[in-house]
């Protein structure tokens, strides 16, 4: 089994942790755009508090270990890899007791080029353990906003896990899904699900919308999240979102497996 130690060294040595690729500049004007209540920002969280863009810097300082300093603009965003530990125990335990209980779950990511081996991994050994997991609304096509305009993409499940296709990806178990932050695939998924004889799950675990979106909804979620998606951790502080684990998601996918490992092992879920 993987230590907390050893874990550690791996997200400060892969920069899942410690010093990461995401800029500075990228995660302030995040916040403020959260501030304003952009719904580029909010992926399908409707805050309760009015969070001005000091109170975002300080809880995303005291929930990633973000600099607080208002004068530091510029350069690369630092995340504590210890924080990031602790929530990955926190995100392991939900997993334990979810699995304990045979629950449904429902998994998806707006990342499927780095995070669907993660994701899968974890549905398979839920599965496993008897978890339903749960695939609604497969296939249905979903007019999604951009910088673009409206682009219209496909709901997939790839090995459990839920993403977006562009219309004609092809092939069984075709990877090359979209890097996506809205909510609207899993208010759909949610709203097929509410009405088959599967039911709602009893936990979203992915990231960005699909975290946010299923929290708003009342569903309990689970995700990862990097230093620019304040949504998550706004989520959590509120009380919408279970877990929030702060890293770098947008690393390479072969950056995963260690958490994997040390997850599962933690849930006492390893196959």
């Amino acid at each position: 089994m993987l230590s907390a130690s050893e874990l550690r060294a791996h997200l400060l040595a892969s920069r899942l942790a410690g010093t990461v690729a995401t800029s500075r500049e990228g995660s302030l004007r995040r916040y403020r755009l959260f501030a304003d209540r952009d719904p580029r920002a909010l992926i399908g969280l409707e805050p309760e508090y009015d969070w001005s863009f000091t109170e975002l810097l300080s809880l995303m300082s005291a929930r990633c270990g973000v600099s607080s300093d208002l004068g530091y603009v510029s350069g690369q965003d630092v995340i504590d890899p210890d924080r990031t530990v602790a929530a990955l125990d926190a995100f392991a335990d939900r997993l334990g007791y979810v699995a304990r209980w045979r629950a449904p779950v429902l998994l998806g990511t707006g990342h499927p080029h780095r995070l669907l081996g993660f994701y899968a991994a974890l549905a398979a050994a839920l599965s496993s353990a008897g978890c339903p997991v749960l695939t609604p609304a497969w296939g249905r096509r979903i007019d999604i906003p951009t910088r673009f305009g409206l682009r219209t993409h496909n709901l997939e499940y790839v090995r459990g896990v839920a993403l977006m296709q562009e219309p004609g990806a092809r092939g069984a178990g075709n990877e090359t899904g979209v890097h996506t932050h809205s909510p609207l695939p899993i208010r759909i998924a949610l709203g097929v699900a509410a009405d088959s004889d599967s039911g709602l799950p009893e936990l979203v675990i992915g990231d960005h919308g699909w975290v946010c979106g299923a929290g708003q909804l009342g569903i309990e979620a689970i995700g990862l999240g990097d230093s620019d998606d304040p949504a998550l951790f706004v989520g959590e502080a509120e009380g919408r979102v279970s877990v929030a684990v702060p890293l770098d998601d947008a690393a390479r996918s072969d950056y995963y497996r260690p958490l994997t490992r040390y997850v599962l092992n933690r849930a006492c879920l390893s196959q």
